[in-house]
């Protein structure tokens, strides 16, 4: 059957003006000062699609032109261990990662997946351009993978101190390039060789929180949770990095309040931070929707060091009109900071309670959850969805694995020009 695509249409979540999408539009063309765009559907119901497979059981509520091979959907199951131990009575797990038993196969470990087979899917089939990603890793493994298996060019940009992240099952196709900033390097170094590659309009940017591919695919993780309690969970939580996955699940349960028969209770959006990277958490606690200074240099230390690499976004889209200042204002949400050995004791403690293992940024998640329930921000009866982003790699690379190396190593001040040339060359 051939796939019809998705009908929405784009708001300036600042101005409140509702406009077409002109096929990759990640601003209002009109816009007078700096905002998200959200995908409001035609659809208004959430609906999920069973004739669909993988995460395009939501199809209706993700901005997609067609379908692409070999996605998986987030599990979302109720807690036992992890939920007694902690007191509560209503935590819901909802899983991206590989553990077959429980139904999900995601074969890069990372919920990351499910942005990329939403934005790869919004790109028409004709596109000749070469798309561009930055990532600190797994969105780098997750849009590797997708590409790889549906034939779609691209260039990743990554930090090279995190290249142990990129591994898979098998050699990946040539389609796949990885360009890698130098050692010493973070991830906004990665997102400047993106940036100055995509000055070449034979490139483009995916363009990451502003894409609402990107974030709706993330927010599924909400749809699934929802679909499998039955209403709006009372409090969400998550760590990030960029906060683009906390906003996503913040857009989806506006519009599952709108549609009405899930509850129309507002969700607490709860996100944390790996210490000593903590500038969302610093911001926040300053009560600034700007994000306080943080100097290059101390950022990239503070990156180094953190555990949760992923978690160490030195540009998130915080104060932005529609960001993560905003999720958090509007649901009475908060912060919460986890150290490496806050980290560890939770990777143990899940994988004893839980029976699976998990990635260190999700571990941090777990950390701050524990903390709100002993603070008394969530009680013991309300319903709660863990955002549980990662985990079955150590049963996912027993399977065997390979790593895929860097393609070019090149300084991020590099004239683009350069950056171009080189990377032409690969091709």
């Amino acid at each position: 059957m051939k796939f019809k695509p998705t009908s929405y249409e784009l708001l300036n979540v600042q101005s409140g003006r509702v406009f077409a999408d002109r096929g990759w539009t990640l601003a209002d063309p009109e816009a007078e000062k700096p905002s998200l765009v959200r995908a409001v559907y035609a659809n208004k119901q959430f609906t999920p699609r069973p004739d669909l497979d993988g995460i395009y059981r939501y199809a209706e509520w993700m901005p997609i032109r067609r379908t692409l091979k070999h996605s998986c959907a987030p599990v979302t199951y109720k807690s036992q261990g992890l939920a007694a131990h902690l007191g509560l009575e209503n935590l819901y797990i909802t899983f991206s990662g590989w553990n077959p038993e429980i139904g999900a196969e995601m074969q890069t470990c990372s919920f990351k997946e499910t942005e990329a087979f939403s934005v790869c899917a919004r790109m028409d089939r004709k596109e000749k351009r070469t798309l561009v990603v930055q990532s600190a890793g797994n969105t780098a493994r997750a849009f590797a993978q997708v590409c790889s298996d549906n034939d779609i060019p691209i260039v990743i940009c990554i930090p090279e101190d995190n290249q142990h992240d990129l591994w898979f099952q098998k050699k990946l196709s040539s389609c796949v390039k990885l360009i890698a900033a130098p050692h010493g390097c973070d991830y906004y170094d990665a997102i400047r060789l993106g940036d100055k590659l995509c000055q070449d309009a034979r490139y483009f940017a995916e363009g990451g929180a502003k894409n609402v591919a990107r974030r709706d695919g993330m927010g599924t993780t909400l749809l699934s949770a929802v679909e499998t309690i039955g209403r709006i969970p009372d409090a969400y939580f998550q760590a990030v990095g960029s906060g683009t996955g906390a906003i996503a699940a913040w857009e989806n349960s506006l519009r599952l309040a709108a549609d009405g028969r899930f509850g129309k209770n507002t969700m607490k959006v709860f996100v944390a931070q790996n210490k000593p990277f903590t500038l969302m958490s610093d911001s926040w606690k300053a009560g600034s929707r700007e994000l306080v200074d943080l100097p290059a240099a101390e950022g990239r230390r503070q990156a180094e060091v953190i555990l949760a690499k992923v978690l160490s976004n030195r540009k998130p889209p915080y104060g932005i009109a529609g960001g993560l200042f905003d999720a958090l204002s509007a649901t009475g949400g908060d912060v919460f900071l986890a150290s490496n050995d806050d980290i560890m004791f939770w990777v143990l403690q899940f994988r004893n309670l839980e029976g699976f293992d998990i990635l260190p940024a999700p571990a941090c998640a777990v950390s701050a959850l524990s903390q709100a329930v002993a603070s008394g921000q969530v009680k013991k009866e309300d319903v709660v969805m863990l955002n549980v982003t990662g985990g079955g790699t150590l049963a996912a690379m027993g399977r065997g694995y390979q790593l895929k190396k860097p393609d070019l190593v090149l300084d991020p001040e590099l004239p683009a020009d350069e950056i171009i040339a080189r990377v032409d060359s690969l091709f």
